[in-house]
């Protein structure tokens, strides 16, 4: 058996959160769930860490909860609590939700908490084989970690009603086509183009990058209105930063910034 069901690193300024459970194809228990949720946690707060990236070891991303673990949860009405400064991985709790950019690294199969994870995140890069499904109606139950509010936003009310009633599967060139994911790659390769891109997120301002993040999710969650109401109060503080004179010092020389996050 794994010895934890969650593995954690940081390289550099990423932190590389894998999930650990290869021999239940990565199915997510409770253990499983308060461990992501504590490293989004650290991710959050540590300012030497700037992106996450969520993986996978093993043939599969996840094939979805470990349900029978989750049911005393459910029948309570609630998801499980979390420790003090853990935050919510599914993104249903404004107040504790990471405010870095996170990147998922897909394979094999990824079933219901998988795209729902994938859904609260913000860039998705899926080997070939991928192969997706919502299949809470196949169990008697309904997506309840964020699909009903999401799919539909990224891919239209059609096509996410076409699988959220079915429960069909979603090959990866389907996902590709409708948004579902950003990226395809060649089976094996897809941790390494989620590192890479998460470095390349890494190396612009962190004060910028999470200004950006924060107004899009504002847009998508609160309308347009909202979020041009933020924009330049915003702007303000970034533009006392130290990251933005060097921003500018940097476009004057012509050379690359080297931001502090400050």
């Amino acid at each position: 058996m794994s010895e934890s069901p969650l593995l954690v690193e940081r390289r550099g300024p990423v932190l590389c959160m894998g999930l650990n459970r290869p021999e239940k194809r990565n199915a997510l228990d409770l253990d499983g769930y308060v461990a992501l949720a504590q490293a989004y946690g650290e991710l959050d707060r540590d300012p030497e860490l700037r992106v996450g990236v969520v993986y996978a070891v093993g043939e599969h991303f996840t094939a979805g909860l470990d349900l029978p673990k989750w049911v005393p949860a459910f029948a309570g009405g609630q998801l499980p609590a979390l420790p003090d400064g853990a935050l919510e991985p599914f993104g249903l709790d404004p107040a504790r939700r990471v405010r870095k950019p996170v990147i998922f690294a897909l394979q094999g199969v990824c079933y219901t908490c998988g795209i729902e994870l994938m859904l609260a995140g913000d860039i998705r890069i899926a080997a070939t084989d991928t192969r997706f499904g919502q299949i809470e109606v196949k169990r008697g139950i309904y997506a309840v970690g964020g699909a009903t509010l999401r799919f539909f936003q990224e891919i239209g009310w059609g096509n996410a009603m076409r699988y959220l009633l079915t429960g069909d599967e979603i090959s990866a060139h389907e996902a590709y086509r409708m948004g579902l994911v950003q990226e395809l790659v060649e089976p094996g390769r897809q941790f390494d183009r989620a590192l890479t891109l998460a470095n390349t997120i890494a190396q612009q301002a962190p004060l910028g990058v999470q200004a950006t993040l924060a107004s899009a999710r504002l847009a998508k969650e609160q309308g347009e209105a909202a979020a041009i109401a933020r924009l330049f109060p915003d702007l303000l503080p970034l533009m006392a930063s130290d990251d933005a004179k060097e921003g500018v010092a940097a476009f004057m020389a012509r050379r690359p910034a080297q931001f502090v996050g400050r």
